[in-house]
């Protein structure tokens, strides 16, 4: 990605339609209704060979004060800010209205590159609106069609001049996940740097203070808060350092239970939130410390568990706690029965509000993140797999013994292995899950999904070709001493 291209404008003038044209995919959420877009939303911008991030925006009201519009204008603000370039969209069938002469004034003072786009200028309905464009200063405008795709072409060769000066600017990082393990160097290139930072997604249901957590991380008001729940929509992410470590959190919409989710914006909501953990490493699963473990967070924290991210739950709102030590006896009583598949995973209470236990949050992530990289030699593995099958031998079902021959570790992010056995089929789940709690207690790896596979080797022997040189050698010297003459 080499620049950041954020689209700006006042509601409904199609600036979610562009952003979903740019990246190529339905990211961002499309209604009629005015207004779906209440937080930031980034994407992997796409247009010919360029390639960089694109913001979708709230639409910037003409208000001012601390209501749910007023902080939505102060966020989009604050991305015009940010930028490198911004592309300021105007509805060219309803022509430049107040509004629009009022935002380009703070775009004028407050960006690096404006770009202006008359949308919907499809036909001559959009003519004159476009050509009223020109009355704003920003440049002549380009008349493009977010809905049909037209006008891309010229919006390709406004930002090419561009993009050759943010070529090394912010890059967005993909992280790899289910990586092979090799012997090669840089076996610890995994760690956090601002090059690489940790992909951390918070996750968790309506009102959890999933962004008040987030904000207080960042130290300032960064995402919408508020008490109306549900106030974040898409799912977001920023780049900071949270007690000195590069990363990038990602802020997801609230999922309800999927009998609740009846609204169009809704759904889609939570299918951006299931998104985000698929971009992530760590998954943080904030739960309300009053209603926690309800069926729908531990839904959530499977599917992270399923996704093969490393987890991390935090009970938060923990300063409303009167009676703390009970509390975290039942908390972590609840975890172990209900998540099983989570099994030492780290639990950490937080106040979002205080932001009390942030470093033991950090902390937490950290050692989550370092599990999920863990690397274990095959001498090691060998080692503790006979001792395994030694203080419990596998079971022999008709009367024909299991053996466990050799394992090895193939995969990292998360720990993947594989142990070549005999009668596979016939190992029973229990065995299974015996060596993978050996492996989390044994290798200190609490918490991170382990994939421990099974591959059938019949009767063979690993060390038949060296048997067979022997057994050959073994038959030639018979042979050449039946050859000797007698007497010799």
């Amino acid at each position: 990605m080499s620049f950041t291209l954020a689209i700006v404008g006042r509601p409904n003038v199609g600036k979610s339609t562009l952003f979903n044209r740019l990246v190529g995919k339905r990211l961002a959420l499309v209604d009629d209704q005015p207004g779906v877009t209440r937080d930031l939303r980034e994407g992997q911008g796409r247009l010919g060979d360029l390639r960089f991030i694109v913001v979708d925006s709230a639409g910037l009201e003409m208000v001012e004060d601390d209501s749910l519009q007023g902080r939505m204008r102060r966020l989009t603000e604050r991305a015009v800010e940010e930028a490198d370039v911004c592309l300021f969209v105007i509805d060219a069938r309803a022509g430049v209205t107040a509004a629009d002469e009022y935002f380009a004034d703070i775009l004028r003072r407050r960006a690096r590159h404006v770009i202006l786009a008359a949308n919907k200028a499809e036909g001559k309905a959009g003519e004159s609106g476009a050509l009223e464009g020109y009355a704003l200063g920003l440049g002549e405008p380009l008349r493009i069609s977010a809905e049909h795709g037209e006008g891309m072409d010229d919006l390709y060769r406004a930002l090419v001049p561009l993009a050759e000066r943010f070529e090394a600017e912010n890059v967005q990082q993909v992280p790899a996940t289910d990586v092979d393990v090799t012997d090669a160097d840089g076996a610890e290139d995994w760690r956090p740097s601002a090059q690489k930072p940790l992909q951390l997604a918070v996750i968790g249901r309506p009102n959890a203070g999933k962004s008040t957590l987030i904000n207080k991380i960042l130290g300032e008001d960064r995402l919408l808060t508020g008490p109306e729940a549900g106030i974040t929509r898409d799912s977001i992410s920023v780049t900071t350092e949270f007690m000195g470590t590069p990363m990038r959190i990602f802020d997801t919409a609230g999922m309800r239970k999927k009998a609740r989710v009846v609204e169009k914006v809704e759904k889609l909501s939570v299918a951006d939130g299931l998104r985000a953990v698929r971009f992530a490493e760590v998954v943080v699963v904030l739960l309300d410390v009053g209603i926690p473990f309800e069926q729908q967070d531990l839904r959530i924290a499977d599917f992270a568990e399923t996704e093969g991210r490393a987890v991390v739950v935090a009970a938060n709102k923990w300063d409303l706690e009167d009676d703390k030590p009970e509390k975290l006896k039942e908390l972590r009583e609840a975890f172990e029965r209900l998540l099983p598949q989570l099994r030492g995973a780290p639990l950490v209470t937080v106040s979002a509000r205080t932001g009390k236990g942030l470093d033991r949050l950090h902390n937490a992530i950290l050692k989550a993140h370092e599990v999920w990289n863990r690397r274990i030699t095959t001498a090691k593995l060998n080692q503790w797999l006979g001792a395994m099958t030694e203080a419990h031998p596998p079971p022999a079902p008709g009367g024909r013994r299991i053996r466990l021959r050799y394992m090895t570790q193939i995969k990292t992010r998360p720990p993947a292995f594989v142990v070549m056995a005999t009668h596979t089929d016939k190992l029973p789940d229990a065995y299974a899950r015996y060596l993978v709690n050996g492996l989390r207690q044994d290798f200190d790896m609490p918490g991170t999904p382990i994939r421990l596979n099974f591959r059938d080797q019949g009767v063979k022997n690993p060390y038949r070709h060296k048997a067979d040189k022997i057994s050959q050698s073994g038959a030639l010297s018979k042979h050449k001493q039946r050859q000797k003459p007698k007497g010799s």
